[in-house]
C-alpha cells in the first residue's frame, strides 16, 4: 500500500515521503482500516516537527483523523493508532473507539466531524456551559478548529463574534455564521469587540491560538466570563495574570479533549451522538474548504501548518484502497 512517512523530524513538506509499505499489522483490541478520507489537523503539523506531546517512534505515518471503513464494510470516523496514523491507504485503530459516520455527511466530512467539533463541544457546554443568548467570541474563526465553535455556538443560541486574519478569511466567518467579523489585520480587536457587545465583553472565548490572542481575551472578556484555552496555534504559550483573573472575576479553563479517552470515554460516545443529531438537522456541517488526493498529502499538511487555509483541508483515497 502507499502510505507517507516521516523518517526525520522538520516541516511537513520537507520531512513526509510517500512510499510502497507494507498494510499494518493490528495490536490485540485493533482493527485494519481502509481509509476513505483523512481530515488535516494542526497536530499533524506538529508530530512531524517532533513538537506534539506524543512523539511516535521514526518512521511513522501522520494523520490523527479519518473516516474508513471496517473489513465488514462499516463506514466509521476514528483517531489512528500511531505510527499507523492515516495518510494512508491503510490504518489501524482501536476497535472500542470507533464511531459510526453520519448518513448525511460525505467521507471528507465526517473525517473531519470529530477532533474539531468534539474539542468544539467539550469547550463550549462541559467546560464553559455556554448559554443561550450569551456572546461567544471565537479567535481563528475561519480556520478548522475555529469555524467547529462557531457553528456549534450558534446551534447553542449564542451571538458569535469571529475573529480572523484577511479579508477573504473574514468572508468564510460571515458564510460559517458569524453575527460579528473581526479582522485582527486591519482592525483593533479589543475595541471592535467591545463596540460591538455594548462595553461588556464576551461571556465566553475560544482560544486555540494563544500568545496575542489571549492578550486580547483576557481585555475583552465580560464580567463572569470564560476563557476556554484549546490550543497555541500561534506558537506562542501565554502566561496568564491571575490577579487580573481575580480582579475581572472570569475563569481560565483548559481544555485537552484527548484526555476524555482514558478518563471518561462514554462522554466522547455522548458527544458524538449529539454532534450527529446536529449533523442530521443541519446545524453543524463541517467546511471542507479542500479536498486533495493522497500524493498531495505532505503539500497540504503545510498549508495548514502555515495557516493560509480555511476549514478543513481533507486527503482522499483516489480509487479505493491498493493492496
Amino acid at each position: 500500500m502507499q502510505a507517507w512517512q516521516v523518517h526525520e523530524n522538520g516541516e511537513p513538506s520537507e520531512v513526509m515521503r510517500l512510499a510502497e509499505v507494507e498494510r499494518p499489522t493490528p495490536a490485540d483490541g485493533q482493527v485494519l482500516l481502509r481509509v476513505r478520507a483523512a481530515n488535516i489537523n494542526f497536530p499533524d503539523a506538529l508530530l512531524c516537527r517532533g513538537e506534539y506531546q506524543v512523539r511516535p517512534p521514526l518512521p511513522f505515518t501522520p494523520g490523527v483523523e479519518i473516516c474508513g471503513e471496517t473489513e465488514d464494510g462499516r463506514r466509521v470516523i476514528a483517531n489512528p493508532a500511531l505510527p499507523y496514523g492515516g495518510f494512508a491507504e491503510y490504518a489501524v485503530a482501536d476497535a472500542r473507539a470507533l464511531l459510526p459516520a453520519p448518513g448525511t455527511l460525505d467521507d471528507a466530512e465526517a473525517a473531519a466531524l470529530h477532533i474539531g467539533y468534539q474539542t468544539g463541544w467539550f469547550g463550549l457546554h462541559r467546560r464553559a456551559r455556554l448559554e443561550a443568548g450569551e456572546t461567544l467570541l471565537v479567535h481563528a474563526a475561519a480556520g478548522g478548529v475555529g469555524s467547529a465553535a462557531v457553528q456549534l455556538g450558534k446551534a447553542a443560541g449564542a451571538t458569535v463574534i469571529g475573529v480572523v486574519g484577511g479579508a477573504d478569511k473574514a468572508a468564510v466567518a460571515h458564510e460559517l455564521g458569524c453575527d460579528v467579523v473581526v479582522d485582527r489585520r486591519s482592525q483593533d480587536v479589543i475595541a471592535a469587540v467591545k463596540e460591538a457587545t455594548g462595553g461588556r465583553g464576551a461571556d465566553v472565548v475560544y482560544d486555540p491560538v494563544g500568545g496575542a490572542a489571549y492578550a486580547q481575551s483576557a481585555k475583552v472578556v465580560a464580567f463572569e466570563g470564560r476563557i476556554v484555552v484549546v490550543g497555541f496555534a500561534s506558537g506562542s504559550v501565554p502566561s496568564p495574570a491571575l490577579n487580573h483573573a481575580l480582579v475581572k472575576n472570569y475563569s481560565i479553563l483548559g481544555l485537552h479533549w484527548g484526555l476524555y479517552n482514558t478518563k471518561n470515554p462514554k462522554l466522547i460516545l455522548h458527544c458524538h451522538e449529539q454532534l450527529t443529531e446536529l449533523a442530521a438537522r443541519g446545524a453543524i456541517k463541517p467546511l471542507v474548504s479542500e479536498r486533495v488526493p493522497l500524493g498531495q498529502a505532505a503539500a497540504a499538511v503545510q498549508r495548514v501548518a502555515d495557516g493560509v487555509t480555511t476549514g478543513r483541508v481533507a486527503v482522499l483515497m483516489e480509487n479505493g484502497a491498493a493492496a
